[in-house]
């Protein structure tokens, strides 16, 4: 047998990742996209995969397309319909299209040509047609006229982007200029395209719009969809759900509130109710997504007001619609719960790790978890059966590597309060030896650090290069009830520096933990932490930290409103930095420049638009002008995430080799300068020493 090894970057790149699972009508079958990535081509493909829920081996069903996602099956179960851009008849897609394939195999083939391309669709109870999304000038009439005005956009001279909206970039990109997100509706016999909008003000969220803001009636006649209703769309908007007759074409508003924002509608069994979820805004911006049922001429219930957990879509409905499924987290976990409409009584239905999607059908449940130990598995949950595992595309490669165990523990944190830490050692880990102790500092800062497998920020990763891994779900983090979450609304930087510092005070009590080689690391709101902590806690050569890692970090709240999250720094931060500017610098690591002085290596892409890259630039800047240690790691084609596996590959180098040139020492600091440092080497393409 084959000696098992640490795992590596490479190996992590080598895994199969598996979609959102979609079920046949029957249940006995299962769908989802599967991707995989190649280091030696710096690409990436998906191809949809067939599992059978009562035994058998996994097929592949598409083999031809590169990115081939989305799948569902049809309500008949003849079909599996998807989304992708491929070549198909001498014609190549522009634009994402609709696909569809038979189960038992043949060739895909594309329904109708879409100009504008297609985001994401529903089908309709008859099969027959679907809804899809797609971006469209609103003030014109019919396909040919979307079709010209896309021409006409692409064949011009100038690249400039003009615009008057205050919703106009998310995440990476643009929104498309002058375009709207509406819904179509689409038939598959002949391939014909009807804007269901046409005429109205209409639109869904322009922050990634997908086919969680709407619903089909189980008879097929309405649609239930999420809109906007002000003016003026805004990256906080609070939406309400509108319902479309689709024979009258008559809209009717089903919830409006101005201080409630509702989304992921989905029709209930029988089409006389719908459930969503609503958040009240006008308590504050961080309340939670809680489980409300909504009925024609009655009031909405919020049914999970007790219930001190976020719900997350989507939303299924039990076939008798006494229950709703869904996901919600808890304790640094996400579990599949049932919520009970009769008694408003929330069970765990399938727990965590970290169940990433699932569907039920016909009694059916299938799951898609992964855990702090695992990449994503599939799981075929029958009544009176113990779960069956459906897949196992990594299961050869997981066999081949070996893990550290991973643990929880609790230490006593700010305000007195317990606060959850997870532990990753490395292989082999011997207590009798010394370790260095790296702090993972998780971003949102609304999220949690969880039982999860993750591939950017994979902590068995960091501990298997020999270090002892600690991340903290300090206040703020998701999946400890509202009150924790909203602990640090208007002081930020303040309760989590308290809780990261108590996990350090604690683990530096184990003589495993080497005091000279501690470090932090962290991404997004954790690179903010980590600038943060490089103005408030002593560094230099006798300072806790050797050294930090901070990418895409969020450095100057005044310079961060170019973001595309700046309708939200006020609500975050307690005021306009116009308003109130020292309210605004006292939670901004900039305004504390003048105490750093540990080590750091700044990381950041230049498509970044949540943490534009200005952010790092300036945190680097700011540190070489005070003679500080510093490296500067920049991807012109990189987003918030580093997702290329070329990119990911040297990111990952070029952290470890951080860390293993500085540690500090009881006499002056002699990390490696940047001339003699072993970076070098990570930017060769090998690895580190």
């Amino acid at each position: 047998m084959a000696r098992k090894k640490p795992l590596t970057i490479d190996a992590l790149w080598q895994l199969e990742r598996l979609g959102i699972p979609s079920l046949s009508p029957d249940g006995a079958q299962a769908v989802c996209a599967v991707a995989s990535h190649s280091m030696d081509e710096n690409s990436s493909r998906s191809a949809l995969w067939l599992l059978s829920t009562l035994g058998g081996e996994p097929r592949a069903l598409t083999h031809c397309g590169e990115k081939d996602g989305q799948p569902s099956f049809s309500p008949q179960g003849d079909l599996v319909g998807f989304v992708a851009k491929r070549e198909q008849q001498g014609h190549k897609d522009e634009a994402p299209q609709f696909y569809v394939i038979a189960p038992d195999g043949g060739e895909a083939r594309r329904i109708g040509n879409v100009a504008t391309g297609i985001e994401a669709f529903r089908w309709c109870p008859d099969g027959r047609r679907i809804v899809f999304i797609s971006w469209v000038w609103p003030g014109l009439k019919g396909v040919k006229a979307q079709a010209e005005a896309l021409k006409k956009f692409r064949a011009r001279k100038d690249s400039s982007y003009a615009t008057s909206e205050a919703h106009y970039r998310h995440w990476d990109h643009f929104t498309p200029a002058g375009r709207v997100p509406q819904l179509h509706l689409m038939d598959l016999a002949s391939g014909k395209v009807r804007n269901l909008f046409e005429g109205t003000d209409f639109e869904l969220q322009r922050g990634d719009p997908n086919a969680h803001c709407f619903d089909i009636s189980p008879d097929g006649k309405r649609l239930v969809f999420a809109h906007d209703p002000a003016a003026e769309k805004r990256s906080d908007g609070r939406f309400a759900l509108i319902e479309l007759d689709l024979k009258r074409k008559r809209f009717e508003t089903l919830a409006q509130d101005v201080g409630w924002d509702f989304s992921a509608p989905r029709y209930g069994p029988d089409g006389r109710c719908v459930a969503a979820i609503a958040s009240h805004q006008a308590k504050g911006h961080t309340m939670p997504g809680q489980l409300a049922v909504i009925t024609p001429g009655q009031p909405v219930e919020v049914v999970s007001a007790e219930w001190d957990h976020a719900v997350q879509a989507p939303l299924v409905w039990e076939e008798d619609g006494s229950a709703v499924l869904l996901g919600a987290e808890q304790q640094g976990q996400r579990h599949l719960w049932r919520f009970d409409l009769a008694d408003h009584r929330a069970e765990v239905v399938v727990r965590g790790g970290w169940v990433q999607g699932f569907d039920k059908v016909a009694g059916t449940l299938v799951t898609v978890s992964d855990a702090a130990d695992h990449p994503a598995q599939m799981h075929a949950h029958l009544p009176g059966r113990t779960a069956r595992r459906l897949e196992t595309f990594n299961d050869a490669r997981m066999a081949q590597i070996t893990l550290g165990r991973h643990e929880a523990i609790s230490v006593t944190g700010a305000l007195g309060d317990p606060v959850q830490v997870w532990l990753f050692y490395p292989p082999g880990f011997d207590p009798a030896k010394k370790y260095p102790l790296l702090q993972v500092i998780h971003g949102g800062p609304h999220t949690a650090v969880g039982d999860n497998w993750h591939y950017r920020w994979n902590n068995a990763l960091f501990a298997a290069q020999g270090q002892v891994v600690a991340a903290v779900n300090y206040h703020g983090s998701s999946s400890f009830g509202h009150a924790f979450l909203d602990s640090i609304t208007h002081r930020w930087g303040e309760l989590e520096l308290q809780d990261i510092e108590a996990a350090t005070t604690e683990l530096l009590k184990r003589r495993y933990i080497d005091p000279n080689r501690v470090y932090a690391a962290g991404g997004s709101y954790g690179g903010y932490m980590v600038a943060w902590m490089n103005g408030h806690v002593p560094g230099g050569p006798t300072g806790r930290y050797a050294a930090y890692v901070c990418h895409a970090g969020c450095f100057d709240w005044t310079a961060m409103f170019a973001d595309d999250a700046w309708a939200w720094h006020a609500k975050e931060l307690g005021g306009w930095y116009w308003d109130d500017m020292a309210r605004v610098n006292a939670q901004s690591p900039h305004a504390f420049a003048a105490n750093m002085n540990t080590p750091t290596l700044v990381m950041h892409g230049a498509k970044d638009y949540r943490v534009p890259d200005a952010q790092g630039l300036a945190y680097y800047n700011t540190l070489k002008a005070r003679g500080v240690a510093a490296r500067l790691l920049w991807f012109p084609d990189e987003n918030h995430w580093i997702l290329k596996p070329r990119n990911s590959k040297v990111w990952h180098e070029e952290f470890f080799a951080w860390l293993q040139s500085h540690r500090r020492l009881d006499g002056p600091h002699t990390a490696s300068s940047t001339a003699d440092s072993p970076l070098k080497r990570g930017r060769s393409g090998r690895k580190p020493s």
